[in-house]
């Protein structure tokens, strides 16, 4: 198959996002087929929190010993074998270790994906992180779309999860194998002094935007289907379409949100998407209707859509260290949070209601707004090669 290096990564993403939000978009199944309470799923999805942290923090040199394409092998093909086991276990303890197996996995597929991102754009002098979490988005977009027709058909969970791992297993073998690492700046051999990369004081508005962002994703991706669920007993079509328009939305924006940023600046752009999401916040909790949950989490997906990707650019752009060592310590902090937001939110849920866990998210969004002025005004791009 013909296929640029960057295209081939778009494409990873894509298929990681096809696998996990299988799973995701099942969540009021598997808390039926489990037994569980919410707060109690929200301890179990924690093992891809726990996971993802020990990856992110000590898989580095083993990511480079292995390579970007046997790295790649394991880490996407091996994520959507352990989300299709999940619905197998006869108890949360076992999904919650198979769960921390798939977050060793993950976080080492983040550290992979977005390093060979960072290679490209070095070598093309043109940016490509936006697109590839539009991909990220639009595999979640097209997982829950598909979700809803499944689960409206009556599709088990596990024929659901099974076919999303032989989809990911069939294309990613095609893609996967193509794949060549771009070569290394001559400046990244600094990026082995240390395992893990603390953020700096200047550092930490930008991992509060980021975390506000991860945060409102979560909320969107994890909780929506149970939300519609539970507040209007929707069918599963109309509880499926929450998370189908939070991920169409993120993705959409994501996929044209590069001439905007070039146009009014990275402060503009992400002060007025943490103004959406905060709208989108308060739709879903005060909505009194479907169709206005609806509405609320539309504008939740648009609104975090590009909000990280915005914060990774001003965390390349500062000067006080090397740009990968800011990029690492910024995503190893906020990347955690799209794990920890589902056990945090399900916490809510359970003791106040899960309209009050969506009100949760709002005082982090009116937080992060007032650190818009750590993002760079203006995204400086590198001229083309």
């Amino acid at each position: 198959m013909r296929l640029a290096q960057h295209q081939r990564t778009y494409l990873c993403f894509f298929l990681f996002a096809v696998s996990l939000g299988a799973l995701l978009a099942r969540m009021p199944d598997l808390q039926t087929a489990l037994g569980v309470t919410k707060s109690e799923l929200g301890l179990t999805l924690i093992g891809m929190a726990i996971g993802a942290l020990v990856a992110l923090t000590f898989s580095s040199p083993l990511i480079e010993r292995l390579g970007l394409r046997l790295t790649a092998f394991i880490t996407i093909l091996g994520t959507a074998a352990c989300y299709a086991l999940v619905p197998w276990m006869p108890n949360a303890l076992l999904v919650f270790a198979v769960l921390f197996v798939a977050g060793l996995l993950a976080g080492a597929l983040e550290i992979n994906l977005n390093v060979e991102l960072g290679r490209i754009e070095t070598q093309t002098g043109r940016a490509v992180m936006n697109r590839a979490h539009g991909f990220w988005s639009m595999g979640f977009f097209v997982t829950a779309l598909l979700a809803s027709f499944v689960r409206q058909a009556g599709v088990s969970i596990e024929a659901h999860t099974g076919g999303a791992l032989a989809i990911v297993l069939l294309v990613g073998l095609i893609v996967i194998s193509g794949m060549r690492p771009t070569p290394m700046p001559a400046e990244a051999s600094a990026a082995k002094s240390g395992a893990f990369a603390f953020p700096t004081l200047g550092l930490l508005p930008l991992c509060l935007i980021g975390i506000a962002a991860f945060l409102i994703e979560g909320a969107g991706i994890d909780w929506s289907a149970i939300y519609m669920r539970d507040v209007y007993q929707s069918e599963p079509f109309i509880g499926g379409l929450g998370l189908t328009l939070f991920t169409f939305f993120m993705a959409l924006v994501r996929l044209v949100a590069d001439p905007i940023v070039d146009r009014y600046g990275s402060r503009a752009v992400a002060f007025s998407l943490l103004l959406l999401s905060a709208a989108g916040i308060a739709a879903v909790w005060l909505s009194l209707h479907p169709a206005m949950a609806l509405l609320g989490f539309a504008m939740m997906g648009a609104g975090c859509s590009a909000v990280y990707p915005l914060a990774v650019s001003a965390a390349a752009q500062r000067s006080d260290r090397a740009a990968h060592v800011n990029v690492a310590a910024l995503g190893q902090v906020t990347f955690i949070i799209f794990f920890l937001a589902p056990p945090l939110l399900g916490f809510v849920a359970e003791h106040a209601g899960i309209r009050m866990a969506y009100f949760t998210c709002l005082p982090l969004v009116i937080a992060a707004l007032f650190c818009v002025p750590a993002l760079s005004g203006r995204v400086e791009r590198q001229p083309r090669a």
